[in-house]
């Protein structure tokens, strides 16, 4: 699913290592990696600890785009 890319993404561009991102989560390394390849569903009070480490919204971390209305 997209957003499993986008968790990924998102730890490649702060810079950061499988390991430091499973300790933010209070997780392991390989239960992280699980979840960033899409092998397992990531439960969403980890979704939004990383939304809120990150300083995103769900939605953005979802990878979903809201259109405005005309």
């Amino acid at each position: 699913m997209y957003f499993y890319q986008r968790i990924g993404d998102m730890r490649e561009d702060n810079d950061m290592t499988q390991e430091q991102a499973a300790k933010i989560l209070d997780i392991t390394r390989q239960q992280y990696q699980l979840y960033e390849s899409g092998k397992r569903e990531m439960p969403m009070h980890l979704f939004i600890r990383l939304a809120d480490h990150y300083k995103v919204s769900l939605d953005y971390l979802a990878g979903r785009q809201l259109h405005k209305e005309k």
